[in-house]
């Protein structure tokens, strides 16, 4: 997998934990949503000098989340693939949507190599519990419950090579935030105390989504969040990074609340 940082240059770097225009791409894609759809928001266009949104751009700004880290990478480190490739303009490669697509560009735009550095992690498992604020405008939580289970179009862990080899959707649970419904629920299979099941389980969650039995090794702001018009990151919120023990975590899913968290 391969949860996508700032790339400079020629190196494409990753962070440990999913971002939130990752998340959204994921969802867009298993809903069969295309990048350059536009269109206006209900909610949106009564507003002074309202302009059209992104179906994409909505859906990122109602993502709430929090993620854990239950299987540490092989190594417990990132794994760097050096690529290098000759393109021409009339290159025509085949797409997830099952139609090939031609680059555009003068005839030899792209017959010099192109070098790339690109970061993954290998055999690693994470744990994503999430909700959309507000929960009353579409899609629901349901509706991406079930993309995920029967997608659209073929789903990819950050790039089109991190292909997942276990179903995305593991089920619902209620909790009051985020982080407490990943403390409620069950940690993957593994023993603990092991490089790849550490003692200490790392978890990240949005500022404010705290709980009273974490406490925050530090907080930062994280620019995790895309424009989908232009394309560009560059939008950022404050999150929170911490360790919980493995025998805090309860065996059973969920826990009562009031807000449904899809996992």
């Amino acid at each position: 997998m391969a949860f996508g940082g700032e790339t400079i240059d020629a190196r494409g770097v990753i962070r440990w934990f999913p971002a939130a225009s990752m998340l959204t791409g994921l969802f867009g894609n298993a809903l069969g949503w295309r990048r350059e759809e536009h269109e206006r928001h209900p909610r949106l266009q009564d507003r002074p000098g309202g302009e059209a949104h992104a179906r994409h751009q909505r859906l990122q700004a109602r993502l709430v989340f929090a993620a854990r880290i239950d299987r540490e990478p092989v190594g417990s480190s990132r794994m760097t693939d050096f690529q290098t490739a000759r393109l021409r303009a009339d290159d025509r490669g085949w797409t997830t949507r099952g139609a090939p697509e031609g680059r555009g560009g003068a005839p030899g735009t792209y017959n010099a190599p192109h070098l790339r550095y690109r970061d993954y992690f290998a055999d690693m498992r994470v744990v994503v519990a999430l909700r959309l604020e507000p929960d009353d405008e579409t899609p629901e939580l349901d509706a991406l419950a079930s993309a995920l289970q029967e997608p659209e179009r073929p789903l990819f862990i950050g790039r089109k090579s991190c292909l997942p080899t276990v179903p995305l959707f593991a089920g619902f649970g209620e909790a009051d935030t985020c982080l407490t419904a990943l403390l409620a629920w069950p940690l993957g299979e593994g023993p603990a105390a092991t490089p790849s099941y550490p003692e200490n389980r790392r978890l990240l969650w949005p500022d404010g989504e705290g709980s009273e039995s974490v406490t925050a090794s530090h907080s930062y702001l994280l620019t995790d969040q895309r424009n989908w018009r232009t394309g560009l990151h560059g939008g950022g919120r404050i999150v929170c990074e911490g360790a919980v023990s493995h025998d805090m975590f309860v065996p059973s899913a969920g826990s009562p609340g009031s807000q449904q968290a899809g996992g």
